[in-house]
C-alpha cells in the first residue's frame, strides 16, 4: 500500500470508530501528546486523555452513527503527512432536534516505526 492508501484506511477506520462510539478505535493511532482544536469547548486539548474527554461532549449532542467523510485529500511524503476533509455529523446542541452539521477536518500525521500516527487534529465549522 502507498502512504496515501495507508492514511486513507487509518482515517476511514477512525471515522467508523466514531460512528460506532468505539473509544478505543477513536484513540488508536493518536500520539500521546496529540494537540486538537475543536468547535465546542475546550478550544484546545493536549494529550490523549484530554482528547478522549472531548468525545464525551461530542456523543452527548450528536446523533449516533452519523460521522461521514464527504471528501478527503491526503498529502504525504515518507515521514510527514496532512489531510483535509469536508465531513458531516448530526447535531442537537441548540434545538434538541438533530440537524446536519457540515464541518472541516485537518489532520497532521507523522510516521513512527513504519506506522502513521495522528499528531494534530483540527475540527471547524463555517462561521455564520
Amino acid at each position: 500500500m502507498t502512504n496515501e492508501e495507508k492514511i486513507r484506511t487509518l482515517i476511514e477506520n477512525w471515522a467508523l470508530a466514531v460512528r460506532n462510539k468505539d473509544i478505543d478505535g477513536i484513540l488508536a493511532y493518536h500520539a500521546d501528546d496529540i494537540v486538537m482544536y475543536d468547535v465546542p469547548a475546550p478550544f484546545q486539548s493536549v494529550g490523549t486523555e484530554a482528547y478522549r474527554k472531548t468525545w464525551d461532549i461530542f456523543f452527548k449532542y450528536t446523533k449516533p452513527g452519523v460521522f461521514d467523510i464527504d471528501e478527503l485529500h491526503i498529502i504525504a511524503d515518507e515521514h510527514i503527512a496532512f489531510c483535509y476533509a469536508t465531513m458531516k455529523c448530526s447535531d442537537s446542541a441548540d434545538t434538541g432536534d438533530y440537524v446536519e452539521l457540515p464541518f472541516r477536518l485537518t489532520i497532521g500525521l507523522k510516521k513512527i516505526v513504519d506506522q502513521w500516527i495522528i499528531i494534530h487534529e483540527h475540527h471547524s465549522i463555517p462561521a455564520n
